[in-house]
């Protein structure tokens, strides 16, 4: 893939790896909290995304996904983050084939679907990166994309680019039954926040909620960084 080369570390998914840590247990808060928010309505597909890069979204997502999973749903991972795709890296699969394949070749999904490695979790990279995403995910082809996957399985959970670098988030938003947004602490900036907030109502998207990432808790307290990693 590389002349020289070069690691790509997968992010952390603790709730498969250390399953009894505080993290874990913070994951699987999450997913109570999104049921609990969705109670009166099913939820099929859930967006998670940033106000801006470096948030930890990604890692978020799969861990989310991983943890209902872990409950016995049957679980479809799709990296929708169709300029920076980091989902390849974190499971270790190819990039392609991928979501754009199907948006822009009329692939089967059966075709760009993918092992996750996870019982329970199907994963869909980005496949090719396009020079025209917002479109693409604004497309009648999108929505075939969402009719036959919904068909398919509980829950459907899309990492999508920041929201305020580009529109793909925003259109993706309105698409699906719940969004949740990852803020990094002590670095996102309040008027981002209200920038955002702007946004999604726009959209009428549906917020079940937000993540504060990368808390530190007091030493004389339980001591962790809720997530390392960056998008």
């Amino acid at each position: 893939m590389f002349k020289k080369k070069r690691m790509h570390h997968g992010r952390k998914l603790v709730i498969s790896t250390d399953r009894k840590s505080i993290v874990a247990e913070q994951i699987r808060t999450v997913r109570a909290n999104i049921k609990f928010a969705m109670k009166d309505k099913e939820c099929k597909t859930l967006l998670v995304t940033s106000t801006s890069i470096g948030e930890g979204k990604s890692t978020i997502a799969s861990n989310i996904a991983i943890s209902f999973a872990q409950e016995g749903q049957k679980v479809l991972l799709v990296d929708a983050d169709l300029r920076k795709p980091t989902m390849h890296y974190t499971f270790n699969k190819p990039v392609s084939p991928g979501l754009t394949n199907f948006l822009m070749s009329n692939w089967c999904l059966s075709n760009i679907l993918k092992d996750s490695g996870v019982v329970g979790l199907d994963l869909i990279t980005c496949g090719p990166m396009p020079s025209n995403p917002a479109e693409l995910l604004g497309s009648s082809t999108m929505n075939i994309f969402l009719e036959e996957t919904i068909s398919l399985y509980d829950l459907i959970i899309f990492d999508a680019p920041p929201l305020l670098s580009v529109a793909d988030a925003q259109i993706l938003s309105a698409k699906c039954d719940g969004t949740i947004l990852v803020t990094s602490s002590g670095t996102t900036e309040k008027r981002n926040l209200y920038k955002v907030k702007e946004v999604l109502e726009v959209s009428n998207a549906n917020v079940l909620g937000l993540i504060l990432n990368h808390f530190k808790l007091e030493k004389n307290h339980y001591y962790y960084e809720y997530y390392g990693e960056k998008d």
